[in-house]
């Protein structure tokens, strides 16, 4: 027997719509990329979305059509992501820090139909525009005042298009599976891969997210995204935030540890969401300057494993709740967040900051388990330890045009193998003890080993290299790359950096590299990346600014 209740689809154009109705003085903040900060409320938001998206229709955009962008954290993307959506068509968030070839891949994979990008992103997309096989048109994210002169082909001014366009636009009905956005993975192993939201899997996401111990989001919060836009959605953020009715400050393309601490406090931030490195900063600077957070109460930190002595920091310095959150690209991302259970909140620091140092608790929607090497489940005992897969409603089906990938990623039960090793206590307590990929996390971006590999040897004068991740204090990794040289070959340091330069990204440029003899190697000839782990574990890497 069916229900009797109606059925009214859970649409992403409904959340700013509710924002809208009843949080309509609530405010949005921006630091812009021309410099001033802009604010506005929920309602004139709503309305420039609106306008938006009779612009995306004027420009010939259609249902299911994929609309790029390459932006900051700021009010004209916050635009973007309802608008685009809004009409049926496809938000895909480029990540500016991938190197070109990934760009191009991405473009050309997603047959993206526009570009929208900020002014920071306009000397790069001139650079790569040639390459990119099916844009119609790039639409620059400024008024006509800071519109620059540009090659770009078709190109449009943002404000302009927007003014051409009455607010008057009603927001269509359809089906609630219709794909949203899409974001793709950092491509650790190959090509990027693709996943595809929808708008329901949006909606539940930003849910559980309000719904998840110690995140308390409400209309007296003020919430600061430092995870990018352009990255998974910014956690669900400019979605969750609206729901709740809380006031949304974007920090737009100043992220370093001043400007951030100074935007918290100057506009009363309650919460705030990063990745270490960021933190890091900003503690950084608080301690130098001796400086107090105002009105900050908590932090979500993600990305990359939380230090625990960050952790303390700021919870015995500032009195700010940190809390670690896990979750992938293909998860939404949100998948856990380490809170305290209340018969802990007594127990001593040590064992308390341990548990705090897990990866955490699944949200609502997301299931988890672990198995062993031959699809066994192990026990949840906190002891047994292995492949941790994944599954639920915010998780995805499938990689977006990719069979081969897709075929990998899943067991035969549908559950998503998340590539991560780890153990699950009798609590639900999720903690990642190691990955199955020789993969490198710095900073909350992903590094891979073997594409590393394979430029280095490319060089003329390298026989064999391999790329282990080493401790950095900031970073959390940093590669190191260890290389055998030809016979007699006079190859430095300094010249195989320069070399790697312009073919891989510059976040993955090794921190130092190391020349030896000879690499381990196992009985079939693979590298034992496990024998050089332990090599270079306690390797100090030289200090660099």
């Amino acid at each position: 027997m069916r229900g009797l209740m109606m059925d009214a689809p859970l649409m992403i154009s409904s959340i700013i719509e509710h924002a809208a109705r009843n949080y309509s003085e609530q405010q949005i903040v921006s630091r812009t990329v021309e410099g001033p900060i802009h604010r506005y409320t929920y309602t004139q938001a709503h309305a420039r979305c609106k306008q938006l998206a009779r612009a995306l229709q004027a420009l010939g955009v259609q249902a299911g059509d994929r609309v790029a962008t390459l932006a900051w954290n700021g009010y004209r993307h916050f635009e973007l992501y309802y608008a685009v959506s809004g009409i049926g068509a496809v938000c895909h968030m480029i990540n500016p820090r991938l190197f070109e070839d990934q760009v191009t891949y991405i473009v050309n994979h997603a047959q993206d139909r526009f570009i929208f990008l900020d002014l920071t992103f306009v000397a790069l997309v001139e650079q790569l525009a040639p390459r990119f096989e099916g844009v119609a048109g790039f639409v620059i994210m400024t008024d006509r005042e800071h519109m620059p002169d540009t090659a770009l082909p078709n190109a449009y001014c943002y404000e302009e298009l927007l003014e051409a366009q009455p607010p008057d636009f009603e927001w269509p009905r359809f089906d609630e599976w219709t794909a949203s956005s899409l974001c793709y993975t950092s491509g650790t192993t190959g090509n990027p891969k693709g996943v595809l939201y929808s708008h329901r899997s949006t909606v539940l996401h930003a849910l559980s997210v309000l719904a998840c111990d110690d995140v308390h989001i409400d209309q007296y919060s003020a919430c600061l995204p430092v995870v990018p836009m352009f990255h998974v959605n910014a956690w669900g953020v400019p979605y969750a935030v609206p729901i709740a009715g809380g006031r949304l400050v974007f920090p737009g393309p100043r992220m370093d540890g001043k400007s951030l601490a100074e935007l918290i406090n100057e506009e009363g931030v309650t919460d705030a969401w990063g990745v270490p490195t960021v933190w890091l900063g900003v503690l950084g600077h608080m301690g130098e300057t001796g400086q107090r957070f105002t009105r900050l109460k908590s932090v979500l930190i993600g990305g990359s494993a939380a230090p625990q002595a960050m952790i303390k920091s700021f919870r015995e310095e500032y009195g700010v709740k940190a809390l670690q959150g896990w979750g992938m690209t293909e998860m939404s991302p949100v998948g856990t967040v380490s809170t305290l259970k209340p018969y802990m909140q007594d127990w001593p620091d040590a064992e308390r900051y341990n548990v705090l140092g897990k990866q955490g608790r699944a949200l609502y929607g997301v299931d988890m388990k672990i198995v062993g090497t031959e699809g066994e489940a192990l026990p949840h005992d906190g002891k047994a330890y292995g492949e941790l897969l994944v599954r639920g409603a915010v998780v995805t089906s499938a990689y977006f045009n990719d069979e081969q990938a897709s075929r990998k990623a899943f067991d035969a039960d549908g559950w998503f193998r998340t590539g991560d090793v780890a153990t699950i206590d009798p609590d639900g307590y999720m903690q990642i003890v190691d990955r199955t990929k020789d993969v490198i996390k710095s900073g909350g971006e992903w590094i891979s080993s073997i594409d590393l590999e394979n430029a280095a040897v490319s060089h003329p004068k390298v026989v064999e290299a391999a790329v282990v991740a080493v401790p950095h204090p900031k970073w959390g990794e940093r590669p190191l790359l260890v290389v055998v040289k030809t016979a007699d070959a006079d190859l430095t340091k300094d010249e195989l950096v320069e070399y790697l330069r312009p073919r891989v990204a510059k976040l993955w440029l090794p921190d130092d590299v190391v020349f030896v003899d000879q690499l381990p190697h196992t009985a079939t000839g693979k590298l034992r990346k496990s024998a050089l782990r332990e090599q270079y574990r306690d390797y100090v890497l030289p200090t660099r600014g």
